[in-house]
């Protein structure tokens, strides 16, 4: 592996030719700031990294990967692209604007959205979910067991199905978050296991908690994300799901099948909070770039969120408060969330010793995505660091 990509570079090096620029802004800052730009692009070797990347980014398209990439480290983007098409049956081709279903990794969105409004102290991770849902069938399940993935509640793609069909969907509306409760309390599921005994990952304590949001701020899920993330941030392209939404929406994709197919919509992809988010590369960056300046969060509550709740089970993987976690307590902390729904496979991985991040959002149904092995060892090949990855979506 290291010989291969030490030729990768010698390979690729001469076609990084030196950007030189003779006309000089006018505004001083502008000035600082580009030389330090440049020095940080040498230090860490960007045009080579960039340009090697660049050969991965097109042998992964050679083998039918189609989406976009963005990758960066010490918080700097070095590699952005994007191949392929956005709809597979009118050819319109994708771009950096193109906004992809995140699916999983909308999780982080709805965790954080919950730790602003407890720094705001408008709830309590210890609060039982009967607070804000009385008839709830199930005790002793509190917000935290949500977040975690610690409440042992059964998965609600798969009881709530019956509810639904092609024809006639629950009580003939729109199956929604709250229709999950409806379900639960009228005839409740079997749980998993007992509250906060086991990490058992689930879908439902997402959808649960994006219905706490909208209790507690009164707003509906997509207008307090809005307000709350995606307009501090200038995440100008991420958007909640919705059939109204949707329609307005020129960059939004379609997710097909491995054969290039549209897939279709069923009953669960009206539920958000625990996918539903569409967002493009370089919005996911700015996403990526709040967690180092502490915008959204206080450094406590960021702390609080990368850390592991799941140690029943010895070994270096664990999940914190919407984050998938890689902590043996040797190498460096990787911080992530992958998805996948209806044809979308999405990579959302950060190191955060180097501020590294790296940000795959494909539409088209591709396992390959989460490997990024490849990608690692181009950004490590200099640097004399060697770090494994294969991230679960």
């Amino acid at each position: 592996m290291i010989r291969f990509f030490s030729f990768l570079f010698l390979s690729v090096l001469f076609l990084c030719c030196s950007n030189s620029n003779n006309s000089v802004p006018k505004n001083p800052e502008l000035v600082l700031n580009r030389d330090s730009i440049n020095k940080l692009e040498k230090r860490i070797h960007a045009r080579e990294k960039a340009a090697a990347l660049d050969v991965l980014f097109k042998l992964r398209v050679k083998n039918g990967f189609n989406g976009a990439m963005l990758v960066a480290q010490h918080n700097h983007v070095i590699y952005k692209n994007a191949a392929g098409f956005s709809n597979f049956q009118t050819k319109e081709p994708l771009s950096l604007n193109s906004q992809f279903q995140l699916a999983s990794a909308s999780k982080p969105f709805t965790a954080t959205g919950i730790l602003i409004l407890k720094e705001q102290g408008k709830l309590s991770l210890n609060d039982t979910l009967q607070k804000y849902f009385p008839e709830f069938p199930y005790r002793g399940i509190t917000i935290k067991d949500l977040l975690t993935h610690r409440s042992g509640l059964s998965n609600y793609v798969y009881f709530c199905e019956p509810y639904c069909d092609d024809k006639k969907c629950y009580n003939g509306k729109v199956f929604s978050n709250q229709s999950i409760v409806d379900v639960m309390v009228a005839t409740p599921p079997g749980l998993y296991a007992r509250p906060n005994k086991k990490f058992e990952y689930c879908n439902t304590n997402y959808a649960l908690l994006a219905l706490i949001i909208e209790k507690v701020s009164g707003l509906s899920y997509e207008n307090f994300l809005k307000q709350s993330i995606f307009e501090p941030l200038n995440m100008n392209d991420t958007w909640v799901r919705g059939a109204e939404i949707d329609s307005k929406k020129k960059n939004m994709t379609l997710g097909h099948n491995g054969q290039g197919k549209i897939e279709k919509d069923d009953f669960a992809d009206a539920v958000v909070g625990d996918k539903g988010i569409y967002s493009t590369v370089e919005d996911m960056f700015k996403w990526n770039q709040s967690f180092y300046s502490n915008k959204l969060l206080k450094k406590e509550s960021i702390d609080e969120a990368f850390m592991g709740y799941s140690n029943e089970h010895k070994g270096k993987r664990n999940y914190g408060f919407g984050w998938r976690l890689i902590d043996n307590g040797k190498n460096a902390k990787i911080v992530y969330h992958n998805g996948w729904w209806h044809g979308y496979n999405t990579l959302f991985y950060r190191r955060l010793s180097d501020e590294t991040c790296v940000v795959i959002l494909s539409n088209k149904l591709n396992r390959g995505v989460y490997q990024i092995q490849d990608i690692l060892s181009v950004l490590d090949e200099m640097d004399n660091q060697e770090e494994s990855f294969d991230g679960n979506p």
